[in-house]
Order: C-alpha cells, then structure tokens, then sequence
C-alpha cells in the first residue's frame, strides 16, 4: 500500500508521524539512561538525537513535544516569595 502514495506524501507522513515519534523514543530512552546510570555518553548522544529530530520534524506531535520539554516555572500570587 506503500507503493500507492505519492513520493511527496510519503516524505511528509515520515517527518509529521515518524520523526517526532522516533524524537520522542530516542528522548525517553536517554532519560530513563541518565535516571539509572547517571549523565553518560550515551544518554547525551541520545537526547542530542532528539533535538536534532525535534528541529527537522514537522506536525503536530512536534509541538506537544516542545511544550514538555519546556521547564515548568511557579508563579505566585501576593507579595513576597512563599516562606
């Protein structure tokens, strides 16, 4: 069934479908690497790997994956820090 799509088509299923997912995969292998093991050479080979997809990928698993990527911050409300 491969066959039957347009060489375009097939291009733009793997970058909006294959890649954020292989972007996500190789992410969530490195972390769970550095969470058993500690920062190794590995593990940054691996989340470079998703980075470098992340940039390329097209669609919308890219950007749910920008948004968890992204540090939480707190916001608090009044004056002052919470003590």
């Amino acid at each position: 069934m491969w066959a039957f799509f347009s060489a375009r088509l097939r291009m733009w299923l793997v970058l909006a479908v294959g890649a954020p997912v292989l972007g996500w995969l190789l992410g969530r292998l490195g972390d769970v690497i550095e969470a058993r093991r500690g920062p190794n050479g590995l593990s940054r080979v691996l989340r470079k790997g998703r980075g470098w997809l992340h940039r390329r990928s097209k669609g919308p698993l890219a950007a749910s994956a920008a948004r968890a990527r992204q540090p939480r911050t707190r916001r608090f409300i009044g004056r002052g820090r919470p003590g």
